[in-house]
């Protein structure tokens, strides 16, 4: 699980990563127009794309940061988790009209200028590279899923790189939109993957990486736990998690230390906002019916 990372940090993240897409789109625009070429120009507009998703995620990654009011007392993470699908979709978007137009490409064939296009990819992939490799360090599904988005530019760069090379030397036009499927393609199977974490995300599932059985366990050991029931556990946005639970304790117990023992075994396991009830066993739970509707 992972571990505390500064609240800033992801937004800082993005914000390089935003700027540095944005100037490389405008050089790009630039550079396509000069060398009189259309796929450039044409991967100036994806790139246009990726700087627009940047955009909104950045705004939404600061109002993440919010703190927790009246109408929302979790706070506003979740917004981070709002602005991946956002992106994700904008992904799946982009990846199909790439198919679409490399099909195209193969009735409607285009002869690009090779040494400029090799220049341009060269740039091209560092300078995206550079913009993952920041994002890459993120922790928050919205993170992972930029991290993505920018990958796609990367090899995205790749492809023409190796195909301005093909061209130059064997005047292989047709490799241009064989490299562009297979690219979109890996890219739109990983988006896939990403959709369905944040999906899954909405949809309160158990964070990654965490055991709710061997916590039980492990919950269950301690000195003066009798039993351990109502067990849930849900993130916000793929790094900060929420955890309940109802512990049954004898009647000499002290609570108080039951409970300090509980949140730190639990801090062990990640960032969780935990919730512990502490029942005696005489008591009779008011959640009985949620006890018996538990997983097995």
């Amino acid at each position: 699980m992972n571990g505390h990372h500064h609240p800033t940090e992801a937004s800082g993240r993005i914000r390089a990563a935003f700027f540095l897409n944005l100037a490389f789109t405008v050089i790009e625009v630039i550079g396509g127009v000069l060398v009189g070429s259309v796929a450039i120009v044409a991967d100036a507009v994806h790139d246009l794309g990726d700087t627009l998703s940047l955009g909104v995620a950045l705004v939404l990654e600061k109002y993440a940061q919010k703190k927790p009011d009246r109408q929302f007392t979790f706070g506003y993470r979740r917004v981070s988790a709002l602005s991946a699908l956002i992106t994700g979709a904008v992904l799946l978007a982009g990846s199909i009209y790439v198919v679409v137009e490399a099909i195209r490409r193969f009735s409607e064939p285009q002869e690009p200028h090779g040494v400029a296009m090799f220049g341009l990819a060269v740039f091209g992939v560092l300078v995206n590279s550079l913009a993952a490799w920041k994002l890459s360090k993120g922790f928050t599904q919205n993170e992972r899923m930029l991290t993505w988005h920018l990958l796609e530019d990367v090899l995205g760069w790749v492809a023409v790189l190796v195909g301005s090379i093909l061209i130059i030397a064997f005047d292989w036009v047709w490799i241009d939109p064989v490299l562009a499927i297979g690219i979109a393609l890996f890219i739109l199977w990983n988006v896939f993957r990403n959709l369905t974490q944040t999906v899954l995300l909405f949809l309160q599932r158990v964070p990654a990486g965490l055991d709710l059985d061997k916590l039980r366990q492990a919950l269950s050991r301690l000195d003066g736990v009798l039993d351990v029931h109502d067990l849930h556990a849900w993130s916000l946005d793929g790094e900060h998690h929420v955890l309940s639970c109802h512990v049954v304790v004898g009647e000499e117990a002290d609570s108080d230390l039951i409970k300090a023992a509980a949140r730190d075994l639990i801090k062990k396991e990640g960032e969780f906002h935990v919730t512990i009830e502490v029942e005696f066993d005489s008591e009779d739970c008011e959640q009985q019916c949620d006890r018996e509707s538990e997983p097995e």
